[in-house]
C-alpha cells in the first residue's frame, strides 16, 4: 500500500474555534501546488480519510482537483490535531483493510501527522511538516518504509 500523510495548508487564526480555522489565499495555493507534486505520484487513489476540522476540508477540496477520483472518502474523527497517534494508525490501516485499499491518502494536521509517520515506520522520529507538505510510506504486512517527504516551494 502507498500511504501518503499530509498537512493541511496554511490557515487563518482568525476564527471562533480551532476547527473553524479557514485556509488563507496563500494555503490554497500551496495545496495546489502540493497537489501537482502529488498528482505526479498517484495513479489511482482508492482512499481519501480527512479530519472534520474546516482547514482539512479546504485542503481536500483543493487536492481533490488535481487528483484521479478517490474511490472512497471518509472523515475521521481519529485523525484531528490532539488524536491518539496509535489510535489513528490503527483507525487509518482499519479503513484502508476494509475498503481494499493501495492507495491511500490521509489529510490531517500538526502534531498528529508527524506522530503517524513514527507510529506507522517503525524506528522514525516524528517529523515536523510545513503547511501542504505530505510524507510517502510504502507500507506491505508489517513492513513500512519512509520513501520520503515533500515541502511545497519556499519553505
Amino acid at each position: 500500500m502507498q500511504l501518503f500523510l499530509m498537512r493541511h495548508g496554511e490557515a487563518s487564526f482568525d476564527a471562533p474555534s480551532d476547527r473553524e480555522r479557514m485556509l488563507t489565499h496563500h494555503g490554497r495555493y500551496q495545496t495546489g501546488q502540493m497537489a501537482n507534486l502529488l498528482n505526479s505520484r498517484i495513479s489511482q487513489l482508492d482512499l481519501v480519510l480527512v479530519s472534520p476540522y474546516l482547514r482539512a476540508q479546504q485542503t481536500w477540496q483543493v487536492v481533490s482537483k488535481h487528483l484521479p477520483k478517490a474511490r472512497k472518502c471518509v472523515v475521521l474523527d481519529n485523525i484531528t490535531p490532539s488524536g491518539d497517534p496509535k489510535m489513528a494508525a490503527d483507525a487509518i490501516l482499519a479503513y484502508a483493510q476494509q475498503y481494499k485499499a493501495d492507495t491511500v491518502l490521509v489529510i490531517t494536521h500538526m502534531p498528529i501527522v508527524g506522530f503517524l509517520v513514527s507510529e506507522l515506520v517503525a524506528g522514525l522520529e516524528p517529523p515536523i511538516f510545513a503547511t501542504s507538505a505530505f510524507v510517502q510510506i510504502d507500507k506491505h504486512s508489517e513492513q513500512a518504509s519512509f520513501v520520503g517527504m515533500n515541502y511545497p516551494s519556499g519553505v
